[in-house]
């Protein structure tokens, strides 16, 4: 059916190429007239670029002269000239795609043309890579071309001060890793003033091994946990002294919107309970928020009603299904205050401040691109989630390797037999074999094997890569026999030995095959590079996993009936298919695996994109917050109106709720009574409580100047709005956790998590604005106001993986010139281009 379609429509791939190829010939053609340029009128090329496209011209429209220029540099500055098939790299780069281009092809050269094209709109270009090292490398290497033809470069690495990373963004291309770059979004968007800020706008980004960074890193959550105070006895004291209050008197408790308030006796007795002059001082914050959960815990949560103790734990009950809802917790701070009520331990707060993954990360730049040596087979994941086509590029140099079809065997006893074997023949060949296996106990089972048949080996495991470099070094020498783990490094460069292309060049033995093809491809990729010979083979059995998992009993049950022997392989392109076709089903799998965590992590994105915006319009405000604070006062009054009104008859409003409303948290007692908003619509008695808030506002506005205003303003909303945001996504992840437990009602979880989240999102805007409103209204205002972080002694995690701390290498110091494909002198033996920091 494929082939039958591609003669209808003609192959996508072929067709690009020839868009690109046409390209690629007019770069080509002005190769004569760029070698004719001085170095000084090369490097003018670039202010003239600058300024066509401040002209109206855009980056298409000078592709073409941009990229001569660069091959030009390329030449003059490195001592390298771009191929055809890199100058076509170049071009699917720029158009927002990935390049497939194999290992050894020149990824890191065929880049520089797009970053530089695209640093000249003067928005930033980030190259992203995967380790701080090749981030230096490359900063260093490419940089002295974009530094000849006029660019700044930028190298954003880890423990860098703020204003070096501020800096490093200001370049025109800046180098660093996904890890970093995603953490400083994250922090750019916890930063308390806007000259924290280290990032500009996300632009265009090219990501190395991009298969690596947007799939198998996909569902990877970077995350900034911070250490919470310890407020356990916070909660303890706040507890003991509701404990000591009276329902007469000391607090009012409205029974429609479980809302309780102190009054001013209430508040009086805490002052004096606490020792202190003015409940509503910026410095007690967090004590009036444990007050105030305290209370709720008391009087409006319910023991086996709301909630029952099991096994030392507060359980929460679903009000609607009458279910235990286990794992699931009360936000801001009130399961802790019912862990107080009833005497449990209490459990730490939420320490995740801000997370996000790599998917929602990456989409967020205006284009995005990437290069890899093995991305085809996950072209319809890169399509459907990043918008980005996958284009194999030709090779410089035919690819004349030899992949035979797989060799199946009964058993696995039988496999590892003919693998020994098939290595010991061409071991006394002489031709170099690199047998490659999926775990550490493979490796070391074949190892014991090898020796028993008295084949000289080397084994590369996790257990041994300190002797990496002289391992793959000797790996394509004559006679040599690997045993290599997947952890050997993606594109290891293994040379040929004198008189081994003679033999075959490198033989890889494939020991089984991965759940994804693209692993598999990665190391056929390691034989024949650039033009060698090689061949490769992969030995499978019925009893592998890839073939229990997928229909293998009916090859088994005609393997028996054929009357087929455990040293009898099949060796059938109809077998190798059926394995492909399994591969295909976990790779579809994986795909909606990555597919579903997205679509739960979008019902986030949504909400953080509107948090940091919310946040970001609040740091940048030149001028007084007071239509947002109005606005967040007249929200919380209506909704307080709006339930005590909501009954036909007048006489059942309860206007008494609507007053200790008012005076708990908008405006003193003899500000406004009930007798002010008896008899008036509920319009009416907004505009009334809003004109007599209105007048108070411009009281305190009298008292302070403009600019202390604005400040004190900047600080109730930014610290509200990180507390409330960051048990927010606590809250959510709990949801996420539980959710899937919904699929046994008829339900989809997907749906449920996306109605609830913007429920308890909702909620928690709701709560924003009641508590700026309360502050706004009622804190003393100080002359030496500072905006304060939420948690202090933030920490960067990827993986989720809380309070472990990243380890880093000591930095290499380049004191000699090492070619970009050998060893690296470091010692860890992976190529220079590769290996540094992995």
């Amino acid at each position: 059916m494929a082939t039958l379609l591609k003669k209808i429509f003609g192959d996508g791939n072929q067709k690009q190429l020839k868009k690109i190829q046409k390209t690629v010939d007019q770069i080509e053609a002005m190769e004569p007239d760029m070698e004719k340029l001085s170095d000084e009128q090369l490097q003018q090329k670039t202010e003239s670029f600058k300024s066509r496209l401040e002209e109206g011209e855009t980056l298409d429209d000078i592709l073409v002269e941009a990229y001569a220029v660069v091959r030009e540099g390329s030449k003059r500055v490195l001592g390298m000239r771009p191929f055809t098939t890199q100058l076509m790299g170049a071009v699917a780069l720029h158009n927002g795609n990935i390049a497939e281009m194999k290992t050894g092809e020149g990824k890191t050269l065929a880049s520089t043309m797009p970053a530089y094209l695209n640093a000249l709109e003067g928005r930033g270009v980030h190259i992203i890579t995967v380790n701080d090292y090749l981030a230096d490398r490359d900063a260093r290497e490419m940089g002295e071309l974009y530094t000849f033809l006029g660019l700044t470069v930028g190298l954003n690495g880890n423990g860098l001060t703020k204003e070096e990373k501020r800096n490093a963004y200001n370049s025109d291309i800046t180098y660093g890793t996904n890890n970093e770059f995603g953490f400083d979004y994250l922090r750019d968007n916890m930063v308390l003033y806007k000259e924290q800020m280290v990032q500009r706008p996300l632009n265009f980004a090219i990501i190395d091994e991009v298969d690596s960074i947007l799939i198998d890193e996909a569902r990877t959550p970077l995350i900034i946990s911070g250490s919470a105070k310890k407020s356990a006895s916070q909660y303890q004291q706040a507890n003991s002294f509701v404990a000591t209050l009276n329902r007469e008197g000391d607090y009012t408790y409205d029974e429609k919107t479980k809302g309780v308030q102190l009054t001013e006796e209430g508040i009086n007795k805490a002052e004096r309970y606490f020792n202190i002059e003015n409940l509503f001082d910026l410095n007690h914050v967090s004590l009036t928020h444990h007050i105030n959960q305290a209370l709720k815990a008391h009087v409006s949560m319910h023991r086996d009603t709301d909630y029952v103790v099991e096994e030392g734990e507060v359980v929460i009950v679903d009000q609607f299904t009458g279910r235990l809802m286990k794992g699931r917790r009360y936000s801001d701070g009130l399961h802790q205050a019912i862990e107080a009520k009833e005497g449990l331990q209490i459990q730490n707060e939420s320490m995740t401040l801000a997370s996000i993954t790599f998917q929602n990360f990456f989409r967020m730049y205006n284009k995005l691109s990437g290069m890899t040596g093995t991305a085809k087979t996950e072209e319809e994941e890169f399509r459907n989630i990043y918008n980005m086509d996958v284009i194999a590029i030709p090779t410089n140099e035919p690819i004349i390797r030899e992949d035979r079809a797989d060799l199946i065997y009964k058993t696995m006893e039988g496999k590892f037999k003919a693998v020994v074997a098939g290595i010991k023949e061409r071991h006394e060949a002489g031709q170099p074999v690199l047998v490659g296996t999926v775990a550490v106990e493979t490796s070391e089972l074949i190892s014991q094997l090898l020796k028993k048949a008295g084949v000289k080996h080397d084994v590369l495991n996790a257990k041994n890569h300190f002797r990496e470099a002289e391992i793959i070094e000797n790996a394509g020498q004559k006679g040599a026999v690997t045993i290599a783990t997947n952890m050997a490094g993606r594109g290891t460069d293994i040379k040929l030995g004198e008189g081994v292309k003679e033999l075959g060049g490198l033989a890889v033995v494939g020991t089984e095959r991965h759940e994804s093809r693209r692993i598999d491809n990665q190391l056929r990729g390691r034989s024949g590079r650039q033009g060698d010979p090689g061949t490769t083979q992969f030995y499978l059995s019925m009893e592998d996993e890839l073939m229990r998992r997928f229909g293998s009993d009916n090859l088994k049950g005609m393997m028996e009936r054929l009357g087929m022997d455990d040293d009898q392989p099949i060796e059938s392109k109809m077998v190798s298919r059926a394995v492909e076709s399994a591969q295909k089903r976990v790779e579809g799998n994986n795909f909606d695996a990555r597919k579903t965590v997205l679509s739960y992590d979008d019902v986030l994105r949504e909400q953080r994109e509107i948090i940091y915006k919310q946040r970001f319009d609040v740091i940048e405000a030149d001028t007084n917050l007071r239509e947002i604070i109005e606005n967040m006062i007249i929200s919380t009054l209506e909704r307080v109106v709006a339930t005590h009104t909501q009954d036909d008859d007048e006489n059942e409003w309860e206007l008494n709720a609507v007053i200790d409303y008012v005076h708990g948290n908008l405006l003193n007692q003899d500000d406004i009574s009930l007798k002010d908003i008896k008899g008036k619509e509920p319009e009416e008695i907004n505009e009334l409580i809003m004109e007599k808030v209105r007048k108070r506002l411009d009281e305190r506005e009298e008292e302070l100047s403009e600019e202390q205003m604005r400040e004190f303003g900047k600080v109730i909303l930014l610290r509200t709005v990180d507390t409330k945001w960051m048990d927010h996504i606590d809250q959510m992840d709990q949801l996420r956790q539980g959710i899937h437990l919904r699929a046994y009602g008829q339900n989809d979880p997907l749906r449920e998590y996306q109605m609830e989240g913007f429920s308890m999102f909702e909620s928690m805007v709701e709560s924003i604005e009641e508590e700026v409103a309360r502050y706004i209204m009622k804190a003393e205002i100080r002359d030496n106001l500072q905006r304060q972080e939420v948690v202090k002694n933030t920490q960067a995690v990827s993986g989720g993986q809380q309070g472990e701390k990243k380890k880093t290498r000591k930095p290499y110091v380049k004191t000699q010139n090492v070619g970009r494909n050998d060893p690296c002198p470091c010692g860890s033996g992976k190529k220079y281009k590769n290996c540094h920091g992995k």
